[in-house]
């Protein structure tokens, strides 16, 4: 039980700024237990940015309010995911037998700040506009479920690092846990059609990387994360799901 409160602080502590349950003890038991709570932080980030919003909205103008919305998940999520899109992105232009030397390398490159702004325009736009706000729980839920099934179900191609550990300690019993407990949540909101649409997401970036270096990296987790999430705004937007 310990092990698993540990691996609940460590999980709060990796995805997020939030200033409580802080841990940077990576010892052997606790890695899989915070990969199992991975989708759960998410799904506490949508709540934070949700009540929010609700709160805030009688008195900021909606599109402020959305820009505001998305700075505060910039900020509660330090912007994490986003350095693993842009070495991602960098990886994209050069060839591959070099592009996990450049992902590893601290400084961003051209082609990687380019897109990552890109990005962030694309995100903000698509906040801007969003009206079901209530559902940014379970799309915050969804992209880290992504990143919980890649961690299982891919080879990790990477040499060390933090999410090697996670990769070797990670069970199936806390996969299959995080996996219940995700679809429960998604049953409850009654949008299984958001969970099939994250999956076929999760299948395109995973038949797309592993044809490329063979696996997936801890940038490639963060890259698969952010994707996902405005794969999904966007078939709200698009009222692809009611």
């Amino acid at each position: 039980m310990r092990n698993i409160f540990k691996g609940f602080a460590l999980a709060i502590s990796m995805l997020t700024t939030v200033p409580f349950f802080k841990i940077h003890d990576f010892h052997k038991g606790i890695n899989g237990h915070a990969v199992m709570f991975y989708p759960l932080v998410g799904f506490i980030l949508g709540l934070i940015l949700w009540g929010s919003h609700s709160l805030l909205a009688p008195y900021i103008a909606s599109t402020h309010l959305s820009v505001i919305i998305f700075g505060l998940l910039i900020l509660l999520t330090g912007a994490l995911h986003l350095d693993g899109f842009s070495d991602t992105v960098d990886g994209l232009y050069v060839p591959k037998e070099r592009a996990l030397e450049v992902m590893k390398d601290a400084h961003v490159g051209g082609m990687g700040m380019i897109m990552s702004v890109t990005f962030l325009i694309l995100k903000a736009s698509s906040l801007a506009v969003l009206e079901l706000f209530y559902l940014l729980p379970i799309i915050l839920l969804l992209s880290r479920l992504n990143a919980v099934l890649a961690i299982y179900f891919y080879p990790y191609v990477s040499r060390g690092g933090m999410a090697s550990l996670a990769k070797a300690e990670f069970t199936k019993p806390q996969m299959l846990i995080a996996l219940f407990y995700s679809f429960l949540i998604v049953l409850f909101y009654n949008k299984l059609l958001l969970l099939v649409s994250a999956l076929l997401v999760l299948f395109v970036i995973k038949s797309f990387f592993m044809k490329r270096y063979g696996g997936f990296t801890g940038d490639i987790y963060g890259f698969t994360i952010e994707v996902t999430e405005l794969v999904l705004l966007n078939i709200l937007l698009f009222g692809l799901i009611a």
